[in-house]
């Protein structure tokens, strides 16, 4: 009974993390387009929340990467620890998110993972390799978004070379409207699946599921959880993305949004975990600096980077400290009260 009430309570822990994903990432999908004003903000947010269900459905190799390549062995952990790494992930997101700065959910919840692994059975029990994997294509793909961003842009300068900006300005305010779209498209296709791949793991783990393969019904309550919290819409952060990195016009925009689309979908083809976050504003970066190098506002970009960079220790910190409370505090209180 304990262990069917644990299950419920991973479930719906990682399904708030979908939904606080979804309104902390909003940004990742809209900010370009909203910046630019090729579409109306709300419009944008309950568009990216339809595509976001629809990315999410189309594929679990990433959600299979993220529920095979953290630990050695399902059977080492159990629903406490799964719950404690969730909570502390849940905890940076909303703290981020409070004060408007884009970090990486991606990196919250593998640190927060990794915390409560190590204080709980030890760091024997990590798979390290799998574990480095999922972290190079973490810190990989927003350099390799900048570097492609500019390489576009450049691209985008040498086509559009000749044409009025006015008349180049006005086409691309209408592609940005389905650049933005396969950007959503990407975001599900990726972000969605790491939820996804908690349960399964915790449903391994417990012995409910034989095999690491996600249930039909995992799939349809994680989308479903991702688009009702990207319908909410994350605006604080979307202004840090969409304005405080680099002053957008509608070609930067479109071409930011198709960087960021093309990363993203490569990555979930190869079923890697990548940061929506750390992908677009990487290619904002990149566009801006093809523009000109000066033209981005790198303190941002500074501050950004320091929070990313701070994101897995201290997530694996508060990931041990909530299995701690679960394990002892929490414990002890239900045995004295029952």
């Amino acid at each position: 009974m304990i262990d069917t009430y644990l299950m419920m309570a991973v479930v719906v822990l990682a399904l708030f993390f979908d939904f606080i994903n979804g309104f902390h990432d909003t940004a990742n999908a809209i900010a370009t387009c909203v910046s630019t004003r090729a579409i109306r903000p709300g419009i944008a947010i309950l568009g990216t929340a339809v595509l976001n269900f629809v990315g999410a459905m189309i594929s679990t190799g990433v959600a299979k990467t993220i529920g095979g390549d953290i630990v050695i062995s399902a059977n080492l952990i159990n629903e406490v620890i799964i719950i404690a790494g969730l909570i502390g992930a849940i905890i940076w997101n909303l703290v981020t998110w409070w004060f408007g700065m884009p970090s990486s959910s991606s990196h919250a919840l593998i640190g927060g993972l990794i915390g409560a692994v190590c204080f709980s059975v030890g760091i024997s029990a990590l798979n390290g390799i799998g574990i480095l994997k999922i972290i190079l294509s973490l810190i990989l793909s927003p350099v390799i978004a900048i570097i492609v961003g500019y390489l576009i842009m450049h691209l985008v300068f040498h086509v559009c070379k000749g044409f009025k900006p006015a008349k180049v300005n006005l086409s691309a305010n209408r592609l940005q409207v389905m650049s933005a779209a396969l950007m959503a498209f990407s975001h599900g296709s990726n972000d969605a699946q790491k939820s996804m791949g908690i349960i399964t793991l915790a449903l391994l783990s417990g012995g409910f599921i034989g095999t690491l393969e996600v249930p039909m019904v995992v799939k349809l309550l994680c989308a479903a959880a991702m688009a009702a919290g990207t319908s909410v819409g994350g605006w604080k952060i979307i202004r840090t993305v969409g304005g405080k990195i680099f002053k957008m016009y509608p070609i930067h925009g479109f071409a930011a949004d198709l960087n960021s689309a093309f990363v993203i979908l490569v990555a979930t083809l190869l079923h890697l975990p990548v940061s929506t976050t750390h992908v677009v504003s990487g290619s904002i970066m990149g566009v801006g600096a093809a523009e000109r190098v000066k033209a981005v506002h790198w303190n941002v970009a500074r501050q950004m980077v320091f929070a990313w960079v701070l994101t897995i220790p201290c997530t694996a910190l508060m990931g041990a400290v909530a299995y701690y409370f679960i394990s002892h505090v929490f414990t002890n209180f239900l045995s004295n009260l029952l």
